[in-house]
């Protein structure tokens, strides 16, 4: 079974783009929550994260924070294992 793979996003955020395209390259489904304009959306990403930036990216219940952290995690061969992608 894969992991969840939640996103906050906004619509012309280059590292929200980013970190779709590799997700999509990878083959991972996700779930996306767009906080355009949504003050609502925007203060629940806050609250879960702790932070006001977009992405913010969760693997299943790990908070693993924006595009940054996400690539990181790909070039350090970390991201695979935790989206439970075979090897």
């Amino acid at each position: 079974m894969s992991a969840q793979v939640t996103l906050y996003t906004t619509r012309f955020c280059p590292y929200c783009v980013n970190a779709k395209r590799l997700l999509q390259h990878k083959g991972v489904d996700y779930r996306e929550i767009p906080v355009d304009g949504d003050v609502d959306r925007r203060a629940e990403m806050a609250a879960r994260s702790g932070r006001r930036t977009v992405p913010q990216i969760w693997i299943d219940d790990r908070h693993i924070g924006g595009f940054d952290e996400l690539a990181a995690l790909d070039r350090q061969g970390r991201l695979d294992p935790l989206l439970k992608l075979a090897p």
